[in-house]
């Protein structure tokens, strides 16, 4: 069973961020740092309230945006990672591919999806899905790859076939890597949409953000960057809280050191 999280534990991320914050409004201050170089914490704050319309309505299209092709990558990850797991041909054949397309950066993929889309969100969404894609599908066939011998053994003995393999040890096998997969993909679905959003969008963080550097108006990117932190780290405690409520039997338990 696993121990429960001490007091310390429960607020040690908001004690740590606190001390990181002054040391940051300390470095700034005494430093006499310019605004235009790195801004106060203080100063990114009087940023957040004066332009909040601006980021709220921004940070709305960039969730909508990543949401969208995050749930795209899922769909279809997970459905190219069981084929990919179902056959060692297949694996062999399409594993490789995958690795080369993965290893295009994906900035130099948006001008072609604003080619063939336009500027707007469909090139955001679909960058959020290419680079989220990848992750899902590399872990749902990880997952059916490292099946136990002994397990397939088993089930072949009592006249299982390949389908019963899959259905009754793959899956299962699978579960807890997709799961795990999603913590990594939301965060990446993040990084594919601020990527096209700063190369061709009328609306978004990105957006907003080169547009706000452009006037060398440096709080207010910082400011973005704090509203996209806030915003991986709510999606990524929801991703582990679904980790957790639907493979939580496939972790150890924790103990005591």
């Amino acid at each position: 069973m696993a121990r429960p999280a001490s007091t310390f534990e429960k607020v040690a991320p908001y004690v740590y961020a606190a001390g990181l914050i002054v040391l940051w409004e300390a470095a700034v201050r005494l430093g006499d740092m310019p605004v235009y170089v790195l801004p106060a914490p203080t100063r990114i704050v009087v940023a957040i309230v004066e332009y909040w319309p601006a980021i709220w309505k921004n940070s709305l299209v960039t969730l909508w945006t990543t949401t969208a092709g995050f749930a795209l990558a899922v769909v279809g990850g997970l459905a190219l990672g069981l084929l990919v797991g179902w056959s060692r041909s297949i694996y062999a054949g399409l594993y490789p591919l995958m690795v080369g397309f993965n290893s295009i950066p994906k900035v130099a993929v948006v001008p072609i999806l604003v080619i063939w889309f336009g500027i707007g969100t469909v090139p955001a969404i679909l960058t959020a899905f290419l680079i989220a894609f990848f992750p899902v599908v590399v872990n749902v066939a990880t997952g059916l790859a490292t099946i136990e011998p002994e397990l397939e053994d088993v089930l072949r003995a009592l006249g299982g076939g390949k389908w019963q393999v899959m259905t009754k040890i793959g899956i299962p096998r699978a579960m807890p890597y997709f799961f795990g997969s999603l913590k990594v993909a939301i965060t990446l679905a993040f990084v594919g949409s601020v990527i096209s959003e700063t190369v061709a969008a009328n609306a978004g963080l990105g957006h907003m953000m080169l547009s706000a550097q452009s006037q060398f108006n440096v709080p207010l990117v910082f400011a973005g960057l704090v509203a996209l932190a806030v915003e991986g780290i709510v999606m990524y405690a929801i991703m582990a809280e679904i980790e957790k409520r639907t493979t939580g039997w496939a972790h150890r338990s924790e103990r005591r050191p």
